[in-house]
């Protein structure tokens, strides 16, 4: 029986412990930073939360569950580029994430591109790895996808 509680008290404490540690940023150059300082790629999620439904699901089925949340915190930064319809953002996030969208050439949401960045003189150079998108069948299906285009990483 103490067995079991500690289990279940261990498993909760995991889950909550990534729950609080999982990170997104929204301002590119600090999640560069953190990329380079910590030697892994970024992940840059391009979405549209308060209007995309496929967006709002990859979050509900994927980002939110705890697969999800170890795997990221173990591989990658994560960045998150928002086009809002009705949340207003500062005017220096929209430029910013509208200069990133056009370097990708991302047309449709969610898509998530895994990327390396280095900063010379200034500029923020991004070496694409891949991308994906909503991919079905929950945070187990999309991880597949994710760790397969990671693995074009040089």
């Amino acid at each position: 029986m103490k067995n079991s509680i500690a289990v279940v008290l261990f498993t909760l404490f995991t889950t909550i412990t990534y729950a609080q540690d999982l990170k997104w940023h929204t301002d590119a150059k600090v999640a560069v930073e953190q990329s380079n300082k910590i030697k892994k790629p970024l992940m840059i999620f391009f979405t549209g939360s308060d209007w995309c439904g496929w967006c709002i699901r990859l979050q509900k089925e994927v980002f939110s569950q705890s697969e999800f949340k170890k795997w990221a915190k173990d591989n990658v930064v994560l960045l998150e580029l928002d086009f809002p319809r009705k949340n207003n953002q500062p005017q220096e996030i929209q430029i910013q994430n509208q200069q990133i969208q056009q370097a990708f050439g991302v047309q449709g949401y969610p898509t998530a591109w895994f990327v390396t960045a280095t900063v010379t003189n200034g500029k923020t150079n991004f070496s694409p790895i891949g991308s994906t998108g909503y991919v079905a069948g929950g945070a187990t299906k999309w991880l597949e996808t994710a760790k397969s285009v990671l693995k074009n990483k040089k």
